[in-house]
């Protein structure tokens, strides 16, 4: 199976690893201790305690494995290549919503950085896909479910 590059800010890699560090000791510190506690209950095969505690660290094992493997491939995108004159990822880009008449500002990201509450988007979310390319003052057409949606690029800033 060929694995997917995963595009990240030097940011957004740093997250990464902080949070797969957290998961490697004292979420894994943290489940033994529940483990640990639940057998001194007894009985196994009628203990709810030790059933949970296997099932999160079995959970907690997965997320791991994901998170190692986004930063095996990991393409983290050097700030200094990123330009103003098309829209990148890791650019913020003022668009105009033409239908509504509604200036936003989005952030363009990879895939895993996506934090829709700080109005970051993905490359490859619609009007990630859109965007990428254009130019200040140009009009993208996007298609939404909810049909054709345009924006006028405003502005490009990194």
């Amino acid at each position: 199976m060929e694995e997917k590059e995963v595009i990240l800010t030097q940011e957004g890699y740093d997250n990464l690893e902080k949070q797969l560090e957290y998961l490697r000791t004292e979420k894994r510190t943290e489940i033994a201790e529940r483990i640990k506690v639940a057998l001194g209950f007894g009985d196994l095969s009628e203990n709810s305690e030790y059933d949970e505690a296997k099932t999160a660290q079995s959970e907690n094992e997965v997320k791991i494995a994901e998170l190692e493997n986004k930063l095996r491939y990991a393409k983290i995108i050097d700030e200094s290549e990123i330009d103003t004159k098309t829209v990148q990822i890791g650019n913020t880009v003022k668009v105009l919503d033409i239908e509504f008449n509604e200036e936003v500002e989005y952030t363009i990201v990879g895939s895993t950085e996506v934090d829709l509450a700080e109005n970051k988007i993905s490359n490859e979310s619609p009007l990630g896909k859109a965007l990428l390319g254009a130019k200040k003052g140009a009009t993208v057409d996007v298609d939404a479910p909810a049909g054709v949606m345009q924006y006028k690029i405003l502005s490009i800033k990194k």
